[in-house]
């Protein structure tokens, strides 16, 4: 009767591996499916995200960190690699800005004076240097913004167009849907 429960056991242990392994399979299957199409700066901005996740996940089996911390980074992870698909599909561009991702207790890590999450609009710019794309829910709200580049923060001074540390205004006119300025690049493929 006992070797019969242990042969169960390993049987059902057996099973249940191999459902994992199709799992994880299938996600990565999805995942490069999500890919295809995309050029080598975001394709490579992809690779270094799974990159970061299996750092993360080497933490976590190693016990070098607590199961939140890893849950949160996974998360961000996560929301980082939906926002920079979701930037490259929209803009059918071969780039990405710098992406920032923040849950809400997190806001101070950007802000001296964070905004409220209730007043972001996608477009806004935050003290010339940081540009609000909107959220992504990846267990846990994250808050996603686009730092700008020299240039870009250069144009919105010239023209008036950003505020002061801890002021906000849109990029654009009040009702900019215009996320990143667009670049152009040759021969992405």
């Amino acid at each position: 009767m006992n070797i019969v429960l242990r042969i169960q056991s390993l049987s059902l242990l057996a099973l249940l591996c191999l459902m994992l392994a199709q799992g994880q399979a299938r996600a990565q299957d999805r995942s490069a499916e999500d890919e295809v199409g995309l050029g080598p700066v975001v394709s490579a901005y992809l690779g270094y995200l799974r990159n970061e996740q299996e750092v993360v996940d080497d933490r976590v089996s190693r016990k070098e960190i607590s199961r939140a911390y890893y849950r949160r980074n996974s998360n961000r992870i996560r929301a980082l690699r939906e926002m920079a698909i979701r930037i490259a599909r929209e803009s059918n561009n071969d780039y990405l800005p710098e992406l920032e991702a923040v849950a809400g207790d997190e806001l101070g890590t950007l802000f001296e004076r964070p905004p409220a999450l209730t007043s972001l609009r996608a477009g806004e710019v935050f003290n010339f240097t940081l540009r609000y794309l909107g959220s992504v829910r990846s267990g846990e709200n994250f808050y996603l913004f686009a730092r700008l580049d020299p240039y870009e923060q250069t144009e919105l001074r010239k023209n008036g167009t950003g505020l002061l540390d801890g002021q906000q205004t849109p990029a654009k006119g009040a009702n900019s849907n215009e996320k990143t300025r667009p670049r152009r690049v040759r021969n992405p493929g």
